[in-house]
């Protein structure tokens, strides 16, 4: 695919730049939050407009000279970010109007070298409107007034002037990249996955819990194929979940499990398994996705014996039984140990779940498990499968035609699975088995 232009969104903390990348988005992808400061890390949305689309990188809040280590790695994320953009979109308040903190951020952009346009958010009204030429003393050009909460104002002449040498898209251009979600509960050093991965500093990694609120796609190839990665915040108990920003995070974690083609369950070595595993592993297979279990930290453990991974797997199949279709890999974010394995085993998951099974070798594979160990029989009936499809992938999906929809127990559905899953494998994905009633032809 061609590589669309770069837009970057910066500001100081609370001028509206998420408002306004949800505005181009349309939809409410980036978190919105009165609170300062909630945009970590850049994350990258791709938007399309009259026809040109555009790839634009939502910052955190910018407050250069903070001491606070989470503010300057904020900072250094929005300079990546600059660094990173073609052309870049500044935010400054029109309520508040012109702030010395708007001056610092200014000069430092004006260092990138890059196109930079003043966008004056928040002109709802004709008293805001006309704070605008204040803007001016900022020396980065033109002021724009635009309220990025209603749409109104001049966002359609920002675009307009921003895109005017982007091309148009091309319909025909499709991502075949393959979706891989890492997903787990808080400090289980899934950004530090990720930053091992890209090798650079992607996303903010910080012992404070909470540190990832966004869900963060990165782009990556290995070995010819084509990744995207995405960093998701930690998902606790719901019970320990805070209304509002820790919420809405959680639940796009939950969503990106939703959007991914594999997830990456990533378990600490040290903590070991949590019933919290169980459920994130259970919101992985009920949303019907490839799954790796990837046993993080690896390097901390310190008495390695011959058999110790082999002990943890045991103790993994013990705690998870319906994970045992999966994969379980040993890593450390830290010393790289064994990380391409996520690409490896990605790529063998993702194919097994876009496997189907032509109809013939199906019913031949079903037949034989019946007359090899028929159902037992049921207040004096028994069940009768007499046709078998697969109806689609992503993931196996099967539908047996049955005399009595009541009659396929749970035993025997499973019985059924681990028969498909012999024949098949379907390795590192969740079966989906349903019955419909069907009259026995005379």
């Amino acid at each position: 695919m061609k590589r669309k232009p770069v837009v970057a969104i910066v500001g100081r903390p609370n001028v509206g730049k998420s408002t306004f990348v949800n505005r181009l988005v349309g939809a409410r992808n980036s978190i919105v939050d009165d609170a300062p400061g909630v945009t970590r890390d850049r994350i990258y949305f791709d938007v399309e407009w009259q026809g040109k689309g555009f790839t634009v990188i939502d910052t955190g809040g910018i407050i250069p000279g903070d001491d606070d280590d989470i503010m300057n790695s904020i900072f250094s994320q929005a300079q990546l970010a600059c660094e990173e953009a073609d052309k870049i979109i500044f935010i400054v308040d029109g309520k508040d109007g012109i702030n010395p903190i708007d001056y610092d951020i200014a000069n430092i952009l004006r260092r990138a070298s890059k196109p930079i346009y003043l966008a004056v958010n928040k002109c709802d009204n004709p008293q805001s409107m006309a704070m605008t030429s204040d803007f001016y003393a900022l020396s980065i050009g033109e002021p724009i007034a635009i309220s990025a909460l209603h749409g109104s104002g001049g966002v359609g002449d920002l675009l307009d002037i921003l895109t005017e040498d982007f091309e148009l898209t091309d319909d025909e251009e499709k991502d075949n990249r393959i979706r891989i979600a890492i997903v787990g509960r808080p400090n289980a050093g899934k950004s530090s996955i990720v930053n091992a991965l890209l090798d650079a500093k992607r996303v903010i990694v910080s012992d404070v819990s909470g540190t990832t609120r966004d869900s963060i796609d990165s782009h990556i190839k290995y070995n010819d194929t084509d990744f995207t990665i995405v960093d998701t915040a930690g998902i606790r108990k719901k019970s320990k979940v805070d209304y509002g920003v820790e919420k809405f995070a959680v639940d796009r974690a939950i969503r990106s499990i939703r959007d991914c083609d594999v997830a990456l369950l990533v378990i600490d070595a040290k903590e070991g398994i949590s019933e919290q595993d169980k459920r994130i592993s259970s919101i992985i297979t009920e949303a019907g996705k490839g799954i790796i279990v990837a046993i993080n930290k690896w390097d901390l453990i310190e008495d390695k014996k011959a058999n110790t991974i082999n002990k943890f797997s045991e103790k993994l199949e013990r705690d998870i039984p319906f994970l045992s279709y999966a994969p379980k890999i040993f890593i450390s974010a830290v010393t790289k140990q064994r990380l391409t394995q996520i690409f490896d085993e990605g790529i063998k998951v993702y194919n097994e779940a876009c496997n189907r099974i032509s109809t013939g070798l199906l019913n031949k594979v079903i037949n034989e498990a019946y007359a090899l160990n028929p159902p037992t029989s049921f207040k004096g009936k028994r069940l009768k499968i007499y046709y078998t499809t697969q109806v689609t992938s992503q993931p196996p999906t099967f539908v047996f035609f049955v005399n009595n929809e009541e009659l396929l127990k749970d035993n025997y559905k499973r019985y059924l699975e681990n028969k498909l899953r012999e024949a098949f494998g379907f390795f590192g994905n969740p079966i989906r088995l349903s019955a419909r009633e069907r009259k026995e032809k005379k």
